[in-house]
């Protein structure tokens, strides 16, 4: 199985797309795609994001798509059906990792606490996210795992953003950071793609 870090590449930013509609979710992927991105991650959190992927993948070609907010067996087989490059959970429970194993494609488990780190473990996870990280410890928290729990690398989504992300990424357990603040909710809703290919090249370059 490909890790999600290799599908990654040298890209250290998991930018979060939010879209009620087609149309926005593939505008904000092409802004995001002229900032040098190579992969996002649209969150299953309105009734167009299923369409959202599909169109994206239809549209951006070489960019890769994968489906967050994967907390059940049902809603893990529509991103798969929609053709999903990876899967990322906000949470975990034994009956949602025994589905995940069956994945194909890259999974990234999220935990919140050290039983879920633990749990994530047991089913043979090495790279997990860490979400809502800034209401679970945060940095500090991922700097004291980093002696308990050797070899796994986080994600640290919720709360991230442009002023904190150096925080995470100077961390030797962190390979990543996920975050919405690249495509403004106010941004979207006014079309201006501009701001969030300009807020990706600021995160991508710091």
């Amino acid at each position: 199985m490909t890790l999600f870090s290799t599908l990654m590449g040298q890209q250290k930013l998991l930018p979060i797309i939010q879209a009620d509609t087609v149309t926005q979710g593939v505008e904000i992927a092409k802004a995001m795609s002229a900032a040098g991105i190579d992969l996002v991650e649209v969150v299953l959190r309105t009734e167009a994001s299923l369409d959202v992927i599909k169109a994206i993948k239809k549209e951006l070609p070489s960019l890769k798509v994968g489906a967050g907010t994967i907390i059940n067996a049902d809603i893990l087989q529509q991103a798969i059906d929609a053709g999903s490059d990876f899967i990322i959970t906000p949470a975990i429970s034994p009956s949602l990792l025994t589905h995940l194993a069956n994945c194909k494609v890259p999974v990234v488990p999220g935990v919140s606490n050290t039983a879920d780190i633990l749990l994530a473990i047991e089913f043979g996870y090495s790279e997990v996210k860490l979400f809502p990280a800034s209401l679970s410890g945060g940095a500090p928290f991922l700097k004291a795992m980093g002696s308990v729990f050797k070899g796994i690398s986080f994600c640290p989504t919720g709360g991230v953003n442009q002023d904190n992300q150096h925080e995470f990424l100077a961390l030797n357990n962190v390979f990543a950071v996920g975050g919405t603040w690249v495509a403004n909710p106010e941004w979207v809703a006014n079309a201006q793609w501009s701001k969030i290919t300009d807020a990706c090249k600021a995160a991508l370059n710091s």
